[in-house]
């Protein structure tokens, strides 16, 4: 949408958008396939938000939107939505809030009794935010949902051809024809959830995150090996070791022989954990399986487990991408045999 946007309003042929290192990688696969020139930004190390300075040094004539996280998939942390709106509106860009993960966390964290800034349509300069419903809105995957501040923007988003000789053909996305089923399924969960449902949802889940994080802040043993990505507002909770006596890969494989399959992080070498309805009734199973792994990994590291030997290769040396990303083709590959 934005980019035919710009293309319609400002002339800008040559699209470019600034985006934060931790935004999902859905960005980088738009950008290869519409040829959009993508500038990423690192984020500040203590608080994993992006640097605004950064953003707005890489806003230029081309540039058609920013993006923030409002949660970000590796961390679990929020970009601070507020001020990249002022920039947006400054520069007369698009601002997309990726809520994607966030989806129905987000938008109940303040009623729940979670305080968190503004990251929604209450925000001057937000333009479009995307939420998945078949996450925490627990709906059958294949269903999602983008929302545009105006009804003038989201008709950017069509394809309309009046010349075809099949009639007239209109389309709101990319796929020609979704089907009823999935759609039916997410109608159904959300109105068996209902807003009650949601709520309860939000406070369980949080709480439990909020649980595993104040275990690693403070119990001895896992203090003095961990910490906390940043501070996650929401459902996800990333973690990294203190130093190099500790692989934390190492931790994910053990913790995944325990059956918590925990997603393996890169800078920094971290896991995270998306806490569900799942986890709320075994978080202190989580923490004792956690100090376990702790102590097994820095005690006795094994060395051969499937983070260590797959993630480790990655950032062995300048090799390493391209054979994870062979490694990666393979598995899709796979996908497709009978």
């Amino acid at each position: 949408m934005h980019r035919d946007w710009a293309r319609a309003v400002k002339g800008i042929k040559e699209p470019e958008m600034v985006v934060p290192v931790t935004i999902h990688a859905a960005f980088d696969k738009a950008s290869a396939y519409f040829k959009i020139k993508m500038h990423k930004i690192p984020v500040d190390p203590i608080t994993r938000k992006v640097d605004l300075k950064k953003v707005r040094r890489a806003i230029n004539a081309n540039t058609i939107m920013v993006a923030g996280s409002a949660i970000n998939f590796p961390d679990g942390c929020m970009d601070d939505i507020v001020s990249l709106g002022k920039l947006a509106s400054a520069h007369n860009i698009g601002l997309h809030v990726d809520c994607c993960l966030g989806s129905f966390i987000m938008p109940f964290l303040e009623e729940a009794g979670f305080p968190v800034d503004p990251f929604d349509f209450r925000v001057k300069g937000v333009t479009a935010i995307s939420c998945d419903t078949h996450k925490y809105g627990f709906a059958p995957k294949g269903t999602s949902v983008i929302m545009y501040r105006s009804a003038e923007l989201r008709r950017y988003q069509y394809f309309v051809m009046t010349d075809w000789n099949g009639g007239v053909y209109a389309s709101p996305t990319l796929a020609g024809s979704r089907p009823g089923s999935v759609l039916a399924g997410t109608w159904a969960a959300m109105q068996y959830m209902g807003h009650d449902g949601y709520l309860a949802s939000c406070k369980s889940i949080v709480s439990t995150a909020r649980a595993i994080a104040d275990a690693i802040r403070t119990d001895p043993l896992l203090s003095s090996h961990l910490y906390i990505l940043g501070n996650p507002p929401a459902s996800v909770v990333a973690f990294s070791s203190r130093d190099n006596k500790l692989n934390i890969l190492e931790v994910g494989d053990v913790m995944a022989k325990k059956g918590w399959h925990l997603n393996a992080l890169s800078a920094p070498a971290g896991l995270h954990i998306a806490c569900t309805r799942l986890t709320v009734p075994n978080v202190e199973q989580f923490i004792a399986d956690l100090k376990d792994a702790v102590e097994m990994a820095k005690t006795s590291p094994n060395g051969t487990g499937t983070m260590v030997t797959i993630y480790g290769l990655g950032s062995s040396n300048a090799a390493g991408p391209g054979l994870v990303g062979r490694l990666a083709e393979a598995f899709v590959d796979t996908l497709y045999k009978a």
